[in-house]
């Protein structure tokens, strides 16, 4: 079936929701650009004092955190934690290269 063979208001609900999905995606794109510039301080800081770019107990925590969540939510608490986990280890690759910017030499230990 084609787009012009679909009932008016059929094709008009679709539209709606979709243009949905379009404001929610916009929305996460927004945050996870938030959420980037906050990882990218906390980068600089790790940088600054030598802390490793990875803190494994505190990614365990988050995933637990994050789980939870997405049950309260009705979201699989599988597909949460992959993305979590590829958020993470986005944040921890931009923290190795912070890392190795200020010149420390911590990033390959990590």
């Amino acid at each position: 079936m084609s787009t012009s063979e679909i009932d008016a208001s059929v094709q008009a609900e679709l539209n709606r929701l979709r243009e949905s999905i379009d404001n929610i995606d916009a929305a996460v794109v927004h945050m996870l650009a938030e959420r980037f510039k906050a990882t990218q301080q906390v980068g600089r800081l790790k940088a600054d004092h030598r802390l490793p770019p990875a803190d494994p107990a505190r990614e365990t925590r988050q995933i637990a955190r994050l789980r939870q969540l997405a049950q309260s939510a009705n979201l699989d608490p599988a597909f949460a934690e992959k993305l979590l986990n590829f958020i993470i280890a986005e944040v921890i690759r931009h923290h190795e290269r912070i890392a190795e910017e200020a010149g420390n030499g911590e990033a390959a230990g990590a």
